[in-house]
């Protein structure tokens, strides 16, 4: 049976797992406890970063229902719970480690997947969240203009387009299955002929993460595995 100090660890952790939209678990031998200091300045109030015991760590991730960090939980572990934007943290911690190669990143876990250290620079290296916003907008606004303009066309260009689309349809295999597309009026002969274009059409969906507030300076820090001086 854990003694008490130990299952407190554990709920501690445990709750951080459960708590966090992403942990990244890194190696902190060689860091000085000032760099320590510093890293978790820079990470901000939204990414907790502990000082863990692997073997701590191990049952308070298969308590919170975390799979797959095992492997990762080998020599000198620091975790980086992530409350916030998961992206943020990790170029935060990239970003560290380019100026104190002694913070050496191990990989990580978001939405239940475990991340390689590559995976996490691939996400750190992202581009922000309000540059990715403003191309959705963007992009939005393109596709509601050319879905305005089809609209806004003549009766004889829509039906133009739905003979085309009908065309198209009836050319490829397993046609003759599908339901009759009924044709439209065949335009005048004074017409000017028009040309359709075809515009493939994007499923775009994004999702908010609120963030938990956890305290930036709530750090385990265990007696087998402490920080350099």
């Amino acid at each position: 049976m854990a003694k008490p100090n130990k299952a407190s660890t554990v709920a501690e952790i445990a709750e951080h797992f459960r708590g966090s939209n992403a942990a990244v678990l890194t190696e902190y031998r060689g860091l000085s406890v000032a760099q320590m200091k510093n890293l978790r300045r820079a990470l901000g109030s939204e990414v907790t970063y502990a000082v863990v015991k692997n073997t701590l760590t191990k049952i308070a991730a298969h308590d919170a229902g975390v799979t797959g960090l095992d492997a990762l939980l080998e020599g000198p572990s620091a975790i980086a719970f992530v409350s916030g934007d998961p992206v943020d943290a990790a170029r935060g911690i990239r970003d560290f480690a380019k100026d104190n190669p002694a913070l050496v990143i191990k990989g990580g876990i978001m939405d239940g997947a475990v991340l390689s250290a590559a995976d996490i620079t691939k996400l750190a290296n992202l581009e922000p969240r309000e540059v990715l916003l403003a191309k959705l907008a963007g992009a939005m606004k393109a596709k509601q203009s050319q879905a305005a303009a089809l609209f806004a066309a003549p009766l004889s260009k829509t039906a133009r387009t739905l003979a085309a689309l009908q065309s198209k349809l009836e050319s490829q295999p397993g046609a003759a299955a599908a339901a009759p597309v009924e044709q439209a009026p065949a335009p005048a002969a004074e017409e000017t002929e028009v040309v359709v274009e075809e515009v493939a059409s994007e499923d775009i969906a994004s999702e908010e993460i609120a963030p938990d507030e956890v305290a930036p300076e709530d750090v385990v820090i265990t007696e087998e595995e402490t920080p350099e001086g």
